[in-house]
């Protein structure tokens, strides 16, 4: 069963970090592209970040380009995303999951942006 955690949220303030992370099981990481989206209050879910199944190709929302680097661990099953310069519009609950699939949502971690 494939299934999805993620963790490494909370409060911050503006200008601050946060290194989420998102361990996998059910599937090897390593065969997929993944990806993180977030769903910030009374909006829709949206895409952030992807990279490829071997790593080497990233792609970022234009809300988040040169701050937030996301990244993978094959050997721990596990996909990061580093998120640096934080702003209040950057609060919300983020997610993991490949790409282009149809897997069911794992219960997010939430992120506060606030001074």
């Amino acid at each position: 069963q494939v299934q999805f955690v993620e963790s490494g949220g909370g409060l911050v303030q503006p200008g601050g970090s946060l290194r989420l992370s998102c361990a996998a099981s059910g599937f090897t990481v390593s065969g997929y592209f993944m990806s993180w989206y977030r769903q910030a209050p009374g909006k829709e879910r949206e895409l952030v970040a992807t990279i490829s199944s071997a790593g080497g190709s990233t792609n970022y929302a234009d809300s988040v380009k040169g701050r937030f680097t996301i990244s993978r661990d094959n050997a721990k099953n596990t996909v990061y995303l580093q998120m640096n310069s934080l702003k209040a519009e950057d609060t919300a609950v983020y997610y993991c999951r490949r790409r282009y699939s149809v897997d069911d949502w794992g219960q997010g971690t939430q992120v506060i942006v606030s001074s």
